[in-house]
């Protein structure tokens, strides 16, 4: 039986964010990942972080993990927070505001976010509504690399 992306209903961050990350949301679907998208299914773990051009040991993301899923278009960003409850993040990459992702900001788990979220050149393009920045995630070769807020990480996959 065939079960796509859109057979399962959105995921959210639970009010005060996660505490134990909850199980996978897309593990029963069937639907391949759409042509052009970068394979980013896993979980990863932040291993290194440079930020200005310099690499930065004690930055507060080192450690983080966030668990990839991906089903046609869909991704689906389950996250730790730095010293928060985690976060996730479902959205159809698509280019629209309308698929994208409607939730909470990690930083203080109530402000709410809009992303237009898309798959550009084989990366991962998120674009926040109304805030003048792009977030990236692409793969180079057995890593992850991920541009958020002022730098850039490197996650090597955890688990697949």
């Amino acid at each position: 039986m065939s079960v796509t992306a859109d057979s399962i209903p959105v995921a959210y961050t639970p009010t005060g964010g996660w505490k134990e990350m909850p199980a996978p949301f897309l593990s029963t679907c069937t639907e391949p990942i759409i042509d052009g998208a970068p394979d980013m299914r896993g979980t990863w773990k932040v291993v290194s972080i440079e930020a200005g051009g310099i690499e930065d040991p004690n930055h507060r993301a080192i450690g983080l993990t966030q668990r990839i899923e991906q089903a046609g278009n869909r991704v689906i960003i389950t996250a730790s927070g730095a010293t928060t409850p985690g976060i996730v993040h479902d959205m159809r990459c698509d280019g629209t505001e309308e698929n994208g992702v409607h939730d909470v900001a990690e930083f203080d788990l109530t402000t709410p976010i809009t992303v237009v979220a898309s798959f550009e050149d084989g990366v991962h393009v998120l674009r926040p509504v109304g805030v003048p920045i792009e977030v990236t995630r692409r793969i180079d070769g057995d890593q992850l690399v991920w541009t958020y807020l002022g730098f850039t990480a490197r996650l090597n996959r955890i688990e697949m």
